[in-house]
């Protein structure tokens, strides 16, 4: 064996012999309980960062683990390849996207395979491959031809130069971020997905996922928003015709403090009042330039304008002003909203701006209203009375909403409705490097789907964009085709799928990736479904993993899946986080400085004091801990790490420095740490090694001092064992297995029995090591057993009998203060303790030739010698 710890060399020859063996191959006839292992698929984006090392290496280690235990595991991956990413990087480079994304692709696949990660390649998929493609594009016609996908009309943020539509983080203070023109909210045809048909499937089976972190289904129910209210309606007159402005509320209660109306730029009655008021219309069209997002809308600058139109309230018949608003938008609900300024805080300010009235309907006791200021119990709902209510006044909430929807319901103007926030999810994109969508229109069948035998529509791959809308659009050879049903001419649609779409269902393809009879096949779907543990980052709480939610369903639905829900367990790892430095350059904006560059000067507790940048000694500014990013320069490559220290020490630090949950602090200190530990382990088994074979030993041949040492040995297995499998904590598993090797660094006998338990307690640290270190820990193995694998070796059990302690050790205190321990027979009776303890030398010291006032035992936890 050699003398050095090497990991350049030990890993690569790990990995040939993993891959040799075919060691990760999830096997299609095993007897075995199946464990499906799935991390969240990368965008090939060209570098793997450290999110992506903690993500996988979670879930490489509890596939390992898994494995260890019994399991047949299957832990595949693939390529989130679709994007506008591949499209800006391709405008910058000019080469076509798929040029840009199989390059990544393999120069990621490499670095993923230099981290040991135990995947069964054999399923690796790409999104962008028509082999792939292909059966969403099958699902979409299906589901088109059923009503669940269908065509409407929707409000987008459309950049006038680049014509295109902008994704709402593609809006940068109201401009498109690529063209810098003003964005304009405009109404185009958009395919939908009906999600909201399973709204209410998507709440309910929340409760079944006992797996899943609550703080993501509540962010996941709230998101979805089930509310129960009242929709009803404001009758108006215009030219002459009876017509009804329809809201939806959940605070009917306050109905009788409503003081105007608000609409969404786009809302009919906003363009009827528009007609020869230029100002109003110069108005609207400015509410047109303001962004789509709720985000947006919740943040910017609330503003409106009068209409000079009034609507009948449905229960006093007064007369209530119509205003234009730009935080209504004409996608959400009616595209119109009652405004109660005295119990809505944005209505409020609203008022307050624009000096409208603010009319108090509800009370709580022993509260004063005024409208200087809004105060936050105005919006209480829990304790609110109706006041200047009418014949609803001294009704609480409840009771108010029953009779308010009763009246509303006797006039025919209004009833009690369940409602969801969520949205049906429009799928439509004017961009080019993504799925196409199997659509034909034509000018006398209308919107035909696609046959069968005419899938896949594949994307030419070898387009530039040049950003000035998609390119798809201005191809002939590309939208020019004939109408499947009446064979006449027809345009191919040229919008492609939003790519939430091709990770909704990746999950499912790993079952049978190269399945060519649909979508998946339904005997491994049924083998392998739903995923045992997922794990990805919590930005994907909501959007990501409720659409794949809603695609397993829609699968179901379709025969192809079984079961209700795709992922079983989930985790979300948590960020890692490193300093800043930057700069302030002349014109104000900060110039962010990798931290590799600056020297950083810190005090006697280790806090930075101080940082210079390394190539001009010049001061930098330290800047706060925040997630690594290439925005702020604090990013550190993982190949670097890799290339210097190996792949078994970038995992252990990362499994090391922070629960899988939590935050995780980078460290230069603590990848040099783990580095270190590496190299004790490897010490040890190699001056063990060194000695020479060891021999079996029977029990009665084991001094107290390796019985102590086989007591922790075992109960470090049962604790590790527990760690992995039920706690997911694999930093205490980690420090565990530390102070095991410590305990065997102070245990000093050299006999051949001592041996034997040496060599018990290093094959075990091996093993319990290896699922996250495995390259050291299969080497090391083949050293301490000769001719043996590790990669086929069971997860230690506790031996019972080591569990069992002849003796057991009790605090020594003298006059209540610590003193030392003492070890005791298991069995020893007062007397003998009292004796053994009066005889510990710490307590002869103390009593300086004196005798002891008393001695008090407390079975099982100290003896206190009071003198």
């Amino acid at each position: 064996m050699q003398q050095n710890y090497s990991p350049k060399e030990i890993e690569a020859a790990a990995q040939q012999q993993w891959e040799a063996a075919q060691a990760f191959r999830a096997d299609e006839t095993s007897s075995k309980p199946k464990y499906y292992c799935l991390s969240m698929f990368p965008y090939p984006s060209g570098k793997l960062h450290m999110g992506h090392v903690r993500n996988y290496t979670i879930g490489d280690v509890l596939s390992r683990y898994h494995r260890m235990k019994g399991y047949n595991v299957m832990q595949p991956m693939g390529w989130d390849a679709f994007g506008l990413p591949a499209e800006n990087a391709a405008m910058a480079n000019s080469v076509p996207p798929a040029a840009w994304t199989y390059s990544n692709i393999e120069y990621m696949k490499k670095q993923l395979k230099s981290l040991g990660l135990g995947i069964d390649w054999s399923r690796e998929v790409t999104t962008c491959k028509p082999d792939y493609y292909r059966w969403e594009q099958w699902l979409f016609t299906r589901l088109f031809k059923k009503g669940v996908i269908y065509k409407k009309t929707a409000t987008v943020n459309w950049d006038p130069v680049d014509n295109t539509v902008l994704a709402n983080e593609q809006v940068i203070d109201g401009r498109g971020w690529r063209s810098g023109a003003v964005v304009e909210k405009r109404d185009i045809p958009m395919y939908f997905f009906r999600i909201t048909q399973y709204a209410d499937e998507l709440l309910k089976d929340l409760d079944t996922l006992a797996g899943w972190p609550e703080q993501v289904k509540t962010m996941q129910a709230n998101w979805i928003g089930k509310s129960y209210g009242v929709r009803f309606a404001f009758p108006y007159e215009m030219d002459g015709k009876q017509d009804k402005l329809w809201v939806y509320t959940t605070r009917a209660d306050t109905i009788m403090g409503v003081t105007f109306v608000a609409v969404a730029a786009e809302h009919p009655l906003a363009t009827r009042a528009a007609q020869g008021n230029a100002k109003l219309a110069a108005f609207i069209e400015e509410c047109k330039h303001g962004g789509v997002a709720e985000a947006d809308i919740a943040t910017m600058e609330k503003k409106g304008m009068d209409t000079g139109l009034k609507v009948t309230h449905p229960l006093t018949g007064e007369q209530v002003p119509v205003w234009v608003g730009n935080y209504v938008l004409m996608s959400y609900g009616e595209g119109a909203v009652m405004a109660v300024p005295a119990h809505d805080e944005r209505d409020f300010g609203f008022a307050k701006k624009y000096g409208l009235p603010i009319k108090q309907s509800i009370a709580v006791e022993n509260q004063s209203f005024s409208t200087a200021a809004w105060q936050e119990w105005y919006a209480d709902k829990e304790n609110g009375t109706c006041v200047n209510s009418g014949k609803y006044d001294g009704l609480n909430h409840e009771q108010a909403v029953d009779a308010i929807a009763a009246d509303l319901g006797a006039k025919g103007l209004g009833e009690k409705k369940v409602q969801f926030r969520l949205r049906d999810w429009g799928i439509s994109r004017q961009r080019y490097w993504g799925c196409p969508i199997p659509i034909i229109h034509c000018p006398t069948c209308g919107d035909v789907a696609m046959p069968d035998e005419q899938l896949p529509v594949k994307l030419p791959e070898n387009v530039v964009p040049d950003g000035a809308g998609s390119p798809l659009a201005k191809m002939p050879e590309f939208y020019e085709c004939s109408c499947p049903q009446c064979g006449g001419k027809a345009k191919r649609e040229t919008d492609t799928m939003d790519t939430f779409v091709e990770s909704s269902w990746y999950y499912a393809r790993y079952a049978s990736p190269q399945c060519d009879t649909g979508m998946v096949d339904k005997n491994a779907a049924q083998k392998w479904l739903p995923v045992d543990q997922y794990i990805g980052g919590i930005e994907h709480a909501i959007l990501h993993l409720l659409y794949a939610r809603f695609f397993h369903k829609l699968m179901r639905d379709e025969g192809l899946v079984q079961g209700n829900e795709p992922f079983k367990n989930l985790l979300t790892q948590g960020m890692v986080v490193a300093p800043t430095f930057y700069r302030e350059g002349t014109d104000g904006k900060k110039q962010w400085i990798n931290p590799a560059e600056v020297d950083v000067e810190v005090d006697a507790r280790a806090r930075p004091i101080g940082a210079k940048l390394i190539a001009d000694g010049k001061p930098v500014v330290i800047g706060g801990t925040e997630k690594m990013s290439k925005s702020k320069n604090n990013g550190v490559d993982p190949q670097a790490i890799i290339d210097e220290y190996g792949a078994d020490t970038a995992r252990l630090f990362m499994m090391f420095a922070a629960p899988p949950d939590q935050q995780l602090e980078w460290s230069d200190a603590g990848v040099e740490g783990s580095f270190r530990f590496l190299k004790r382990v490897w010490k040890a088994v190699h001056e063990h090694v060194e000695k020479g074979v060891v021999a079996a030993y029977s029990s009665d041949e084991l001094s107290a001092a390796a019985k102590a040492l086989r007591l922790q040995l075992h109960q470090t297995i049962q604790k590790i064992d527990d760690d992995y499998g039920r706690r997911k904590t694999f930093n205490t598993a980690i420090a565990a297995i530390m102070e095991l090797l410590n305990a065997l660094g102070k245990f000093s006998e050299d006999t051949p029995v001592a041996r034997s338990v040496a060599q018990e307690v290093l094959e075990n640290v091996v093993l319990l090591l290896s699922p996250i270190a495995p390259h050291i820990a299969e080497t090391l193995w083949s050293e301490l057993r000769p001719g043996s694998q590790l990669i086929s070796q069971p997860f230690p059990k506790a031996d019972p009998a080591a569990l069992v302690q002849d003796e057991i050790e009790l605090v020594i205190q003298v006059n209540g203060k610590l003193r030392g321990n003492l070890r005791v027979a298991k069995d020893a009776d007062k007397a003998a303790i009292e004796q053994q303890a009066l005889a510990h030398e710490a307590v002869q010291k103390q009593l300086a030739g004196g005798t002891p006032k008393k001695v008090v035992v407390v079975p099982g936890r100290l003896v206190n010698v009071v003198i």
